[in-house]
């Protein structure tokens, strides 16, 4: 079970770095909410600290908002982190749940 986790990990990951090298637009323009969206996944899941397979993504004009559950604070701040760092984002809204 935790090989198949990786590898579908490995593959969303793979998907989003192509699809965000596509996406990608020319400096000094404004970036595309999808391809937010798809930097952000992308972020997420190869951060080790971060579940981004529990974490949905929705940017709208550049205010993304992140969904789901995480195991800890830490990984929800993380999240937060994560997020903020990428180029475009204009806030971040966490509504990340800690599981208890």
């Amino acid at each position: 079970m935790k090989t198949l986790s990786n590898l579908a990990a490995g593959l969303l990951v793979s998907i989003l770095l192509v699809g965000g090298a596509v996406a990608a637009e020319s400096p000094g323009k404004a970036v595309s909410d999808s391809w937010i969206t798809t930097k952000v996944k992308g972020e997420l899941a190869k951060d080790k600290q971060v579940s981004g397979i529990h974490i949905h993504v929705k940017t709208v004009e550049g205010v993304v908002t992140l969904t789901g559950k995480a195991k800890s604070q830490a990984e929800v701040d993380r999240a937060t982190a994560d997020t903020s760092k990428i180029e475009g984002v204009k806030s971040v809204v966490n509504n990340i749940e800690v599981k208890s």
